[in-house]
């Protein structure tokens, strides 16, 4: 209305009246955050791949065994959709996202190529990034809270829990392991994907003599 007032005038004020405000929880990054996810920009804007082990995709998602959470890491190679690796443990960080990578990587053996996630600490953390960088990976990741960035990863977690987890119960991890196992199995081999031509990326890879 016009009228300065001093801070403390109005909380003294509020106080009397038994006023208090009610503000909502602000997220600021904390700068060494933003220092590192500056380091690994998005490298899909303006490419994708055009033959396998150009681009890798990789993500982690929770699903309920027992009474517990277990967590799965995934990687898929973007261009066939073939996912290469997976793990599922009851704790997630750095050593599982890790785990699956070597697998991928040493079954594989890739050339020159860009592995992509999100922002997740298990792919941002020093111990991930230095250990692919030294294979002579080059890292990109989404932008934050950006799940579109990563479609295909995200693509492949929807179609499991919507053909496999939801309305069912898994009473262990044992139970849960092997029904991922199945189902991995199911969409490299089986699973028609309209974009590969409605053929699995497992045949679409063999077109041009990929194992």
């Amino acid at each position: 209305m016009g009228h300065a007032i001093g801070r403390r005038r109005v909380e003294r004020l509020m106080r009397a009246a038994q006023i208090r405000g009610r503000v909502t929880h602000l997220y600021r990054p904390k700068a060494k955050v933003k220092l590192i996810h500056a380091q690994h920009p998005n490298l899909l804007w303006h490419q994708s791949a055009v033959a396998p082990n150009e681009v890798w995709v990789a993500d982690v998602t929770y699903i309920r065994a027992g009474t517990r959470w277990s967590y799965l890491a995934i990687i898929m190679d973007q261009w066939s959709r073939r996912v290469l690796g997976w793990r599922l443990a009851r704790t997630r960080g750095t050593w599982l996202t890790r785990a699956v990578f070597q697998d991928a990587f040493m079954d594989r053996r890739p050339g020159r190529l860009i592995f992509h996630s999100d922002r997740g600490a298990e792919y941002t953390s020093a111990g991930f990034g230095d250990h692919i960088a030294a294979l002579g990976v080059l890292q990109s990741t989404t932008r934050g809270g950006a799940p579109e960035d990563n479609p295909h990863a995200e693509s492949f977690f929807h179609s499991l829990k919507a053909e496999l987890v939801h309305g069912t119960r898994f009473d262990s991890e044992q139970a849960l392991r092997a029904a991922i196992e199945e189902y991995v199995l199911y969409y490299n081999f089986k699973r028609l994907h309209s974009s590969l031509g409605y053929r699995p990326p497992a045949e679409f890879e063999a077109q041009i003599g990929q194992k």
